[in-house]
């Protein structure tokens, strides 16, 4: 088995972090604050989820590292666990759509399923197959109006339950729809499948994103200061929905610098008891994203008396950022500590075990790095 890398782990967990930010904050208090706090709360939108789905594609990639050495036997082996766990995942985020409409779970068995068609296939085309994913939702905003199905007033999908709205919402306008979201998952696949040991590969990586992220927000800036036209502004400051390309390209270049940063950091501090916790953390991100979304939320209700709504927009009293905030960071302190106790009794965290026993029924006899 390859060496398990200490700063994956620590970047599932930054993402997980900051997804409870953006989803308590959904739920309780407004994106429309532009205080200090809610300002930096909002720096978490996008940036989060696009880390979540790439470290979710490098996990799949990282599977089947070595995947010339495998047989034919164990490709289709290989091929079957991700199917299993496709289905796993999606059926997992049906489910808790019905209590929380943003999931995400389900768009993730999404790209999953894909990526079991793709799994062996050289690096390349990954990066090809994320363009074209873009591209493909570019060209359906022209098909399409985007916010087909919405209710904008509280951001819920009116018909989701349809065979025609569920098609919509999974392929081209839910919150983390098929496409174009999945190319954050494919270039997490052609992620996993580079060279991580090599500094060189890692200073390439993050000079990469951070040259991409300097010229996006430089673009941004000098947008507004030379006051493009309206529509053009929508389309270069488009945060989260709808997905434009510059959105992509930014949140995606935070994603290689965060990863790199986190590899580091693995690395320098292997040692420390905080990079452990934070590691246990980050191999249980399945667990504590659907925790977070039931246990947390009714938590939070309870201790603030708000009204939790389903993951649809708060229209009653929102709470301040501050409190956001204190809660977000209180909450994960208490889901660290519940990681590594978890994980340091059974390895994996409740969810994560319940899926391998449902996929991992037939293991290839050639044994990659874990998911």
């Amino acid at each position: 088995m390859r060496q398990r890398i200490i700063g994956f782990d620590l970047a599932r967990a930054y993402a997980i972090f900051g997804m409870f930010i953006v989803n308590f904050n959904f739920c309780f208090g407004s994106f429309q604050d532009r205080t200090t706090i809610g300002t930096f709360l909002n720096l978490f939108t996008g940036n989060s989820t696009a880390i979540f789905i790439i470290c979710a594609g490098m996990g799949v990639s990282l599977m089947t590292h070595n995947f010339l050495n495998c047989s034919k036997e164990d490709k289709r082996k290989f091929k079957s666990i991700i199917l299993k766990r496709s289905w796993f995942l999606f059926a997992l985020g049906l489910l808790l759509y019905n209590w929380w409409a943003g999931d995400i779970l389900h768009f993730y068995g999404g790209y999953m399923h894909i990526a079991a068609f793709i799994l062996f296939i050289p690096k390349r085309y990954y990066l090809i197959s994320a363009i074209v994913a873009i591209v493909i939702f570019h060209i359906l905003l022209f098909i399409i109006p985007v916010f087909t199905g919405w209710d904008l007033t509280i951001l819920k999908y009116a018909d989701f339950w349809t065979i025609k709205g569920f098609l919509r919402n999974t392929f081209y306008n839910g919150w983390n729809s098929i496409f174009p979201w999945v190319a954050y998952f494919l270039l997490g696949m052609w992620l996993g499948r580079i060279n991580w040991k090599e500094p060189k590969m890692r200073q390439r990586i993050f000079f990469t994103g951070f040259i991409f992220f300097l010229l996006l927000e430089g673009l941004r800036r000098y947008s507004l200061y030379k006051q493009f036209d309206r529509r053009i502004l929508d389309y270069i400051h488009a945060d989260y929905f709808p997905p434009y390309l510059p959105f992509m390209i930014i949140t995606a270049s935070f994603a290689l610098m965060t990863i790199t940063v986190c590899i580091w950091l693995g690395e320098k501090f292997e040692k420390s008891l905080i990079i452990k916790w934070l590691s246990d953390t980050g191999k249980m991100t399945l667990t504590n994203y659907v925790q977070h979304l039931t246990i947390g939320v009714l938590v939070f209700q309870l201790l603030t008396g708000s009204k939790y709504t389903g993951g649809y927009l708060q229209m009653g009293k929102v709470l301040s950022p501050a409190y956001i905030l204190t809660f977000s960071f209180c909450y994960f302190v208490a889901s660290v500590l519940f990681s590594t106790l978890w994980i340091k009794k059974f390895g994996r965290g409740p969810l994560e075990l319940l899926m391998r026993k449902i996929s991992d029924n037939e293991k290839p006899s050639t044994q990659q790095a874990a998911l």
